[in-house]
């Protein structure tokens, strides 16, 4: 019996774009989504068994993220119940420089079956596909970030990465820390968009509590936490994990904007 590889987040900024490569590659799949014809969803622990079924291999993609309070638990009940359920191999995406998302490394490393971790910087596609894609097409991008240099990582390198933990062998007990090739403040980045679109697109620098009343109540917190305490400077710094899994260098920030502007 062939087994499909779970992807959780199926439908994703990561999740769909492994969807697509497995797929690509006549490996089967089941997508993990809310929407899926088999659904999955994190806040209905009843979805998860019968989303786990004949499954050996899952992308673990928490929903918000893994440093929201509550991640830790569910974490450890997905795991506990995935294991038991006959998994062997365990892909989590993971964010860099979060002490609550090694808290939940842990837990995955703790499984006892096959762990790989991809600790992620900031997404390039953050921009394109997300909360920030209104404020790009607005025309000013406001922040409460100064000049802290990212290390922003593409979405497609992530993926890669994913699908060769996935599927290959060698990457079992792997802590794979991905970046871009290149540090940029996101001051630099608005810089780097607006030349691609040809538009007039600046970023602001606001007080945090400024940024935090503008928010929506549901993911002020998140947001808050995200550009003020993991944008200290901790994760300014380059790693070669993406060539050392791929056999070649991450996609530049650049190239990423040009293919992205045509949506800007």
């Amino acid at each position: 019996m062939t087994h499909e590889i779970l992807v959780l987040g199926g439908t994703g900024k990561t999740g769909r774009r492994i969807v697509q490569r497995l797929r690509t590659a006549g490996v089967p799949v089941r997508v993990g989504s809310r929407s899926a014809p088999l659904p999955f969803d994190w806040s209905d622990r009843a979805t998860w068994a019968p989303a786990l079924r004949d499954v050996r291999t899952v992308y673990v993609s928490y929903y918000p993220d893994l440093a929201v309070p509550g991640a830790p638990a569910d974490i450890q009940a997905f795991t506990e119940l995935a294991v038991a359920s006959g998994v062997t191999r365990l892909v989590l995406l993971s964010g860099r420089g979060e002490d609550e998302a090694e808290a939940c490394e842990r837990i995955v490393r703790g499984a006892g079956v096959e762990w790989t971790v991809l600790r992620s910087s900031w997404f390039n596609q953050n921009f394109s596909e997300d909360y920030l894609l209104e404020a790009v097409l607005g025309g000013e991008v406001a922040l409460p970030v100064g000049a802290v240099p990212e290390p922003f990582v593409d979405a497609e390198d992530i993926a890669d990465v994913a699908v060769a933990a996935l599927t290959g062998d060698g990457h079992a007990g792997q802590v794979y820390e991905l970046t871009g090739p290149r540090l940029l403040t996101f001051a630099a980045a608005i810089a780097e968009i607006a030349a691609a679109t040809g538009r007039d697109i600046t970023f602001v620098q606001v007080p945090p509590q400024d940024f935090a009343a503008a928010l929506p109540p549901e993911v002020a917190e998140l947001l808050m936490y995200l550009f003020t305490t993991v944008l200290d400077g901790r994760n300014a710094y380059l790693t070669g994990d993406v060539r050392r899994v791929l056999g070649r260098e991450p996609r530049d920030f650049a190239e990423y904007a040009k293919e992205a502007a045509a949506g800007w």
